[in-house]
């Protein structure tokens, strides 16, 4: 729970590395398309103002050139300058007077047109023109009879840059500058209130994520009504469903336990309500095989052996269980001392040896004496373990036991010709109640020595490591620690193997 809050911190975090700070930049974007939209409305305004300066140029020119031409129809030729320079004045606008061939008969302009290009000013009659005003609009306008001959040509300003653009363009950043300051400070303002509700969210999901604070969390208020605060909500679901989960969980777990407490109790219950008639019925048997009620048929004595071994053999399989329930339950404790290792895996090889010479294995032992800090009889119960299993599963070839002392640890190495272990199945053989291999073998044990083998070497702080191919037979090698190495380690005698239990997964 807290590596995912500690993750899900860094995902709301605002301050992180490599960003902008969320306060200063709501406004900032809203500053930079209140501006882009204002310079888009200046540019709008003035195109506007421009095209209808133009058309205002155009209607007067238009109006001023009619006007004057029903005027100037009605008056005497002599009289016609007069009335075109009196309008000229009084319009501001350029006024002249042209003959059809376009002679230029009356100037009310600065610097008039050339005849050539009255002349076509007259084929066009209206449009834009350059003139001592600028950019102008002209409009000309043939005068009614008797005057058909002549026409009337007005020039009206028509500036490229609009008069009233810069005092519009001053008007439009005013009031831009006013709302986009308002604009700014009402998203500075939601802005900061956003801000601090993520901040207050970050806050508590960080102190969730400490190592003190329970490891369910607890719910956040919800401060808004907005994003955040469904955000919030989503997050107050996601904490009561994982500590629902964890409830079941414990649970659950709990009940595990507890079965596991009873299996263990039944099997030691059970293998102890087991061993005492079987001790009655090994001890029966030995005594009818010493012949002390008299001599034996040979039928008999058969009989009786195969009784004791199955009776044996049923014992070392209470044992076992016996043990596992001992290590699963912490029962279980390590008398250590410094163990000759070499002269256990001798006693053990000679146990082996008859059984061994019935199916014509060679088993021997090799090595050297070296000592380990390490309960003896668990060794022996270790070395026991694997010879039996070598012995057991080969049917020809060797056996071999080699013990060695290789710097601060003693090394057991057992190795066979039988028929080895797949690749696959090299992990199962240490689980508890698991065999592998052809299914008559399966049936002749438990399944337990190696798993118990297993936890003994790591209470003794070793190591079991199987190689093996199948047709080309197993090692197993174990590696226990010297009496040297073994200085610094918690004494095995005091601590419980059912803490063994919980540690990773080693080498198998």
């Amino acid at each position: 729970m807290a590596r995912r809050l500690k993750t899900l911190v860094a995902g709301v975090n605002p301050f992180r590395r490599g960003h902008m700070p969320f306060t200063s930049m709501v406004p900032g974007i809203v500053l930079l398309f209140g501006l882009i939209a204002s310079v888009a409305i200046a540019a709008i305004g003035v195109n506007q103002l421009k095209i209808q300066t133009d058309r205002n140029a155009a209607l007067r020119s238009r109006l001023l050139s009619e006007t004057l031409a029903e005027r100037l129809s009605a008056t005497s030729q002599e009289e016609h300058t007069n009335v075109v320079q009196r309008a000229a004045i009084r319009s501001g606008a350029e006024i002249v007077l042209v003959h059809e061939s376009g002679k230029l008969l009356v100037d009310g302009s600065i610097n008039p047109p050339t005849e050539p290009g009255i002349a076509q000013l007259l084929v066009v009659r209206e449009g834009e023109t350059e003139t001592s005003l600028g950019r102008a609009r002209f409009n000309a306008t043939r005068l009614s009879s008797p005057f058909e001959e002549l026409s009337v040509v007005t020039f009206v300003a028509a500036p490229r840059q609009p008069v009233a653009t810069e005092s519009m363009v001053r008007s439009v950043a005013g009031y831009s500058a006013i709302l986009l300051g308002i604009a700014a400070l009402v998203a500075l303002a939601l802005a900061r209130d956003m801000h601090a509700d993520v901040v207050f969210l970050s806050r508590r999901i960080h102190d969730m994520a400490h190592s003190d604070a329970a490891p369910t969390g607890s719910e956040v208020p919800v401060r808004t009504i907005d994003d955040v605060g469904s955000m919030t909500n989503s997050f107050n679901d996601l904490v009561q469903r994982f500590g629902d989960a964890q409830r079941t969980y414990r649970d659950d777990l709990s009940l595990a336990v507890t079965i596991e407490q009873d299996k263990s109790e039944f099997l030691a219950a059970l293998s102890h309500e087991l061993k005492t008639p079987l001790n009655v019925i090994l001890g029966f048997a030995d005594v009818l095989l010493a012949e002390v009620e008299g001599p034996l048929t040979s039928e008999a004595e058969e009989c009786l052996r195969t009784i004791r071994g199955s009776g044996t053999h049923l014992k070392a399989l209470i044992k076992d269980i016996l043990d596992l329930s001992a290590l699963e339950s912490g029962e279980m404790t390590l008398a250590r001392s410094a163990s000759d290792v070499y002269a256990i895996a001798s006693e053990v090889v000679a146990e082996h040896r008859v059984t061994a010479r019935e199916k014509d294995l060679e088993l021997r032992l090799e090595g050297d004496h070296a000592e380990a800090w390490a309960d003896p009889i668990r060794v022996r119960q270790i070395v026991g373990n694997l010879v039996g299993n070598a012995v057991k599963f080969t049917h020809k070839g060797h056996v071999i036991v080699r013990v060695d002392k290789r710097g601060e640890s003693v090394t057991i190495v057992v190795t066979d010709t039988g028929p080895g272990i797949a690749t696959g199945d090299q992990s199962a053989v240490f689980e508890d109640f698991s065999q592998v291999g052809d299914l008559k073998a399966r049936g002749a044990g438990t399944g337990l020595g190696l798993a118990i083998t297993r936890r003994l070497v790591r209470m003794h702080e070793g190591s079991i490591r199987l190689q093996s191919e199948l047709g080309k037979g197993a090692t197993f090698t174990i590696t226990l620690p010297t009496v040297q190495a073994a200085q610094g380690f918690e004494r095995p005698s005091q601590r419980p193997s059912g803490a063994m239990v919980l540690e990773s997964e080693g080498s198998a």
